[in-house]
């Protein structure tokens, strides 16, 4: 009995993944033919059967673009490296498709924070958690050949080898720290609008001196709080935004969507 319930949940298994292959084939061939509103329904049926993937948020991001919903390609690239930092073609077309949106915020934390989260961000955590690990065996060899060598100048290298390699080990797990913290965090959002007028408070603004700022598609902020607002049945929710270090204000969350 146990032999044939194994059978059945391998087979069911086997089905489910030819299905979620074949939604992915003819998401492809979709694209290829430039019916990108097929392709775009496809890829995401494939993520909801087979779960999401860095190649599948790529070619969502993909077919926005041609869709010319710059806001999703944002989204759907910044998604791809969340999964995987080192997703080269999401990271160079992201960087095109920023190019080409109409908001260029300002700077946002200081110079250091910046030299951090690209750091953090050139690989997953795990890989630099195996970074971590790795000069921390080599840290323990070079105390081994300071306790135990009896050549001088050998003692001399292995022990401030060993100083360098503890600082590289302490980098590599604070490294894998932020990097996870930044792909399990859902504070960063894009707005997917093709526009949409901030407010200086959690509702439409009511004139000119309510407005904050208009910002359009593809803008990235960083969601610092909410507020449910019941009334108001058509922007029943609103989120306390930072646009960068000089400009904060609410915006309806249905206007945005998070990474």
């Amino acid at each position: 009995m146990k032999k044939i319930i194994s059978i059945l949940i391998l087979a069911l298994s086997a089905i489910t993944t030819t299905q979620a292959a074949t939604l992915a084939e003819r998401a492809d061939s979709a694209y290829t033919a430039d019916n990108f509103q097929q392709a775009a329904m496809l890829y995401s049926k494939a993520a909801e059967t087979d779960g999401t993937s860095s190649a599948l948020f790529y070619n969502l991001g993909n077919t926005h673009y041609r869709m010319g919903q710059l806001g999703k390609a944002i989204l759907y690239y910044e998604r791809a490296l969340k999964l995987d930092p080192a997703n080269e073609d999401a990271r160079a077309n992201l960087a095109f498709v920023n190019s080409r949106i109409i908001d260029q915020p300002g700077d946002r934390g200081s110079v250091m924070s910046k030299i951090v989260d690209d750091t953090s961000s050139a690989a997953h955590s795990n890989t630099w958690s195996w970074i971590s690990v790795g000069c921390f065996a080599l840290m323990l060899g070079s105390i081994a050949v300071y306790i135990f060598s009896e050549n001088v100048t050998l003692r001399k290298i292995s022990f401030f080898g060993g100083l360098a390699l503890l600082a590289l080990t302490i980098v590599g797990v604070i490294m894998a720290v932020i990097a996870a913290g930044k792909a399990t965090s859902t504070e960063r959002a894009v707005i997917i609008a093709p526009s949409t007028q901030l407010s200086t408070s959690p509702r439409q603004p009511k004139d000119k001196t309510e407005q904050a700022i208009l910002l359009h598609e593809g803008t990235v902020v960083e969601i610092i709080d909410s507020v449910a607002t019941p009334a108001d049945t058509v922007n029943p929710m609103w989120l306390d935004v930072r646009i960068d270090n000089s400009n904060r204000a609410w915006v309806s969350k249905s206007d945005i969507e998070r990474i």
